[in-house]
C-alpha cells in the first residue's frame, strides 16, 4: 500500500473548508482529518455531507464539523465561521474550494446569471478570507488556500463567467498575500486541471472529452480529487510556511 506524507503541524489545527461535502473538497476533508486536524466545513449538500462526517468520525482523532451554508449568503458565511470558531477554536486554515463549472453560453448570460454565478465562484472566497483573517493572525498566523482551475488559461468555451471568477481568484490571492503577510498569513492559489470527480464523471467526461484530456495531458491518466487534497496539505502545513503569493497547477502537465 503507497503512504503518503505525514504533518505534524496540521495535528489539532482548526481547518475550515468550503464545499466540503463531495468532490475535491470531500476529499479535503478526508485528508486533513486523517492528519489528525480538527476540521470543520460547509456545504449545502447536507444528505452528502452527513455520510462524509459518519464515514470519518470512526476513522479520525477528531469528528468532522459540518454546517450547512449557502455560500451566496455572506451574512450566514460569516454566522458559520463564528459558529466554526466556538466549536473548534480558531481556524489556523481556510481553503476556499467551494465552486461550480456550470456550463453557460455566453449569448444568453443575463446580469442576474452573471451575479449569481460570480457569487458562487468569488465572492464568498474574499468573505471567507475576511472573517477568518483576524483569527489568524491573533493565534499566530495560517494559511489561505484558495482553488481556482487551470479552465482560463486553456480557455474553455461555455464558461466565461466561471472563467472569469477563476482568473480573478489569482489576482485575489497575490494581493490578499501582500495584505495579510504581515499577520504571518500565508495566501496561495491551487489551479486544477480536469480532476475525476464524481460530478465530472456524470456531467461532463464523455469519451470524446475524456479521450481530450488525455491527449493533451503530459500524465496519460486522470488525476484524482484525493492527488489535490495532497497538494493542499503540504500548503496548509508548516513545511511550506516560506511559501506565499504563489500559484500551483495539477493538471497532469495540461499548461
Amino acid at each position: 500500500m503507497q503512504k503518503y506524507a505525514n504533518y505534524p503541524s496540521l495535528e489539532g489545527r482548526c481547518v475550515l473548508i468550503t464545499g466540503g461535502g463531495s468532490g475535491i473538497g470531500g476529499a479535503m476533508v478526508e485528508q486533513f482529518a486523517m492528519q489528525g486536524a480538527k476540521v470543520a466545513f460547509l456545504d449545502i449538500n447536507e444528505e452528502a455531507s452527513g455520510r462524509l462526517v459518519e464515514e470519518l468520525a470512526a476513522r479520525c482523532a477528531h469528528r468532522p464539523v459540518f454546517r450547512f451554508c449557502d455560500l451566496k449568503d455572506i451574512g450566514a458565511l460569516r454566522d458559520a465561521v463564528a459558529d466554526v470558531t466556538r466549536a473548534c477554536g480558531r481556524p489556523r486554515v481556510l481553503v476556499n474550494n467551494a465552486g461550480s463549472d456550470d456550463r453557460h453560453s455566453f449569448a444568453e448570460v443575463t446580469p442576474e446569471y452573471w451575479d449569481e454565478r460570480i457569487a458562487v465562484n468569488l465572492k464568498h472566497q474574499f468573505f471567507a478570507a475576511q472573517a477568518v483573517a483576524s483569527g489568524m493572525k491573533a493565534a499566530g498566523g495560517g494559511a489561505i488556500v484558495n482553488m481556482s482551475s487551470i479552465a482560463w488559461m486553456i480557455p474553455s468555451a461555455n464558461l466565461s463567467v466561471y472563467e472569469t471568477a477563476k482568473a480573478a481568484i489569482v489576482g485575489m490571492t497575490r494581493s490578499l498575500a501582500h495584505e495579510l503577510g504581515e499577520g504571518r498569513i500565508r495566501v496561495n492559489c491551487v489551479l486544477p486541471g480536469a480532476i475525476l470527480t464524481e460530478r465530472q464523471r456524470r456531467l461532463w467526461m464523455s469519451p470524446e472529452y475524456e479521450q481530450e484530456v488525455l491527449s493533451r495531458q503530459c500524465i496519460k491518466r486522470h488525476i484524482l480529487p484525493e492527488e489535490v487534497a495532497r497538494l493542499v496539505l503540504f500548503l496548509a502545513a508548516d513545511d511550506s510556511e516560506a511559501m506565499t503569493n504563489q500559484n500551483y497547477i495539477i493538471d497532469g502537465g495540461w499548461i
